[in-house]
């Protein structure tokens, strides 16, 4: 297994290798601005005039972090479909939501198609020459938000901001959404050293564990599911975020930990678990004791635990801060593990953030 240079998480060199993905990193604000300026006549041609779909049903990537901000507020019921095409029953009197990129997954555009074909209500989000937007091309009353890059952030946040507009969600505050993320690039920048740099520290934590992630709130668990995509592609090494009855009989049957064994000598499935708390500060009594159950089984096994806190902002301002500092963490995982071919190292850097949606 790879050895974690600490020393490459300040090294300009080592943060040079790892640009593009840092950059991308740091850009999350300004895309959120962006999209919501590229669809800004849209929205401004929306109101709910009286119009309320029957149900709705959310299609493509990130639809379930749609639903997790809309089905406590939705005054209809609100479906996130796998796919591929739609349920049985959608129909004119339903209004379908997809999102996707250039690169569409087919259950995405089957959605779409199959939306047109059935005369539903289509709202899409995606570029302007993707699939998708070919495959609702031949509806004449759909909303089209026009998406500017492959971020699945920014285009939820013009979704969320459109259903808000038609009464079907909770108003949105993409601006805030976006000096929050702003904030967490400068708390987790590569200039700021390991010494106050929290996604760092995180990566340090991670150096030789397996992570195990936890968000007790609906929206932290799924922030929980983006950060390990991350931390798996960045590391080459298996993470898992999952409710605590899963996470417990992992940390209860840990053995004693060997204070003269050399983590970098084992195999990556056979590393010591390190579990992250991810607190968006909005669990009730429930999540409190979960956590605390969580982190006494972890202290009794000496599993190390580490807490990411963002309790300020909206729902959506949390969780996205939430996301972005797992990320950093896992950015700087993968640097101290020399997964970004840097020089003198052999690797080829494989990591491509553009084309790889868990960034």
């Amino acid at each position: 297994m790879t050895a974690f240079d600490d020393t490459r998480l300040d090294d300009p060199v080592a943060l040079a290798a790892a640009d593009d993905l840092l950059r991308r990193l740091a850009s999350a604000g300004a895309r959120i601005r962006a999209e919501i300026d590229a669809s800004a006549a849209a929205l401004a041609m929306l109101d709910s005039d009286g119009f309320r779909p029957r149900a709705v049903v959310a299609a493509g990537r990130d639809a379930r972090l749609v639903r997790a901000v809309l089905e406590p507020v939705c005054p209809v019921p609100f479906v996130a479909w796998p796919g591929p095409g739609l349920p049985g029953w959608a129909g004119p009197l339903d209004l379908v939501v997809v999102l996707g990129g250039m690169k569409a997954d087919s259950g995405s555009v089957s959605a779409a198609s199959e939306a047109v074909r059935r005369g539903c209500g289509l709202m899409v989000a995606c570029p302007e020459e993707s699939p998708i937007a070919v495959a609702s091309a031949g509806s004449r009353h759909a909303i089209r938000l026009p998406s500017q890059s492959d971020d699945q952030l920014a285009s939820a946040i013009a979704v969320l901001q459109a259903l808000h507009q038609l009464e079907l969600g909770p108003a949105v505050e993409a601006d805030a959404v976006a000096k929050t993320l702003d904030d967490v690039a400068v708390s987790c920048s590569p200039n700021r050293d390991v010494a106050v740099n929290p996604a760092k520290d995180l990566a340090l934590m991670l150096a030789d564990r397996m992570p195990l992630v936890w968000g007790g709130t609906v929206l932290a668990a799924r922030a929980a599911r983006r950060v390990v995509e991350a931390l798996r592609l960045a590391s080459g090494r298996p993470a898992l975020a999952a409710d605590a009855g899963h996470l417990l009989p992992v940390l209860a049957n840990q053995p004693p930990r060997d204070l003269f064994a050399d983590p970098f000598d084992e195999a990556p499935e056979n590393l010591r678990p390190g579990l992250v708390i991810l607190d968006d500060g909005a669990g009730d009594d429930l999540v409190k004791a979960t956590r605390r159950q969580l982190e006494e089984t972890a202290e009794r096994h000496d599993v190390r635990v580490q807490v990411v806190t963002q309790d300020n902002g909206s729902d959506v301002a949390r969780y996205a801060a939430l996301m972005q500092s797992g990320r950093y963490g896992a950015a700087y995982l993968g640097l101290g593990l020399a997964r970004y071919g840097m020089p003198g190292t052999g690797t080829t850097g494989s990591l491509n953030p553009a084309e790889d949606p868990a960034w």
